[in-house]
């Protein structure tokens, strides 16, 4: 069945099936995706069905109802993001099961303008997967929110220095990813940024160490240097 942007959820999950690959699934699970309710479809593929399909928010909540994990990609990326309220969000979150689910929301939650009052919120949430939405968010939005004053990821830093003691594997590569990405996003944060990263990397703790030397040498790199000094 060829897809269109009228396809219902019945019919996307019909051609998804189509499109399951076992042998997909064991070299997404050595990336610590969840594939227990997925078909091992790449996101090479999920990414043209996405724009064929078009945004549909009534379509997108039945497409992330199916728990699948396909599904649940193109749920995120078809939403209509003037329609995403908090509490979609927060169900969503309520279910966030893999780290990648996780990041193709983030990009939903920067598109639907709910990033501030997300991102402190889940940063303070105890839960593994919520905690890392609120990071992976602040990295996507370093890259994606090109007219959000820089004067936001200041304060954004300091949520990073606050849990960059979580040891927690997906929450650290997101906080250290957060950092990495606001140091890269203009000349006036590199310095801040690169500041906080030094400083972790001082640290005692072994975690805000790793993810301070990690960011450290990716903010010292001569090419983003260059990079970044001529923009200034």
């Amino acid at each position: 069945m060829a897809l269109s942007s009228a396809s219902t959820v019945d019919d996307i999950i019909a051609h998804l099936r189509t499109l399951a690959s076992q042998a997909n699934l064991a070299g997404m699970a050595r990336f610590g995706i969840a594939t227990d309710r997925a078909l091992g479809i790449p996101n090479a593929v999920t990414n043209p069905i996405a724009r064929l399909l078009k945004r549909d928010h009534t379509r997108a909540l039945g497409l992330w109802a199916t728990g699948i994990r396909e599904a649940r990609i193109l749920a995120a990326a078809t939403d209509e993001p003037a329609k995403v309220t908090r509490a979609q969000i927060d169900a969503m979150a309520a279910e966030f099961d893999s780290w990648e689910i996780v990041d193709h929301a983030a990009h939903l939650i920067c598109a639907a303008n709910l990033a501030h009052e997300i991102i402190p919120a889940y940063a303070a949430d105890e839960r593994e997967f919520v905690r890392r939405a609120a990071f992976s968010t602040i990295a996507t939005a370093a890259v994606h929110l090109k007219k959000e004053p820089d004067e936001t990821f200041l304060g954004w830093l300091g949520l990073v220095e606050a849990q960059a003691g979580d040891s927690r594997n997906f929450v650290k590569k997101a906080v250290n990813w957060a950092l990495r990405q606001t140091g890269k996003r203009s000349h006036a944060l590199h310095a801040p940024a690169l500041q906080l990263a030094e400083k972790l990397a001082a640290s005692t703790d072994k975690t805000a160490k790793w993810i301070g030397k990690d960011a450290v040498r990716e903010l010292t790199d001569p090419k983003i240097v260059e990079r970044l000094s001529a923009k200034a």
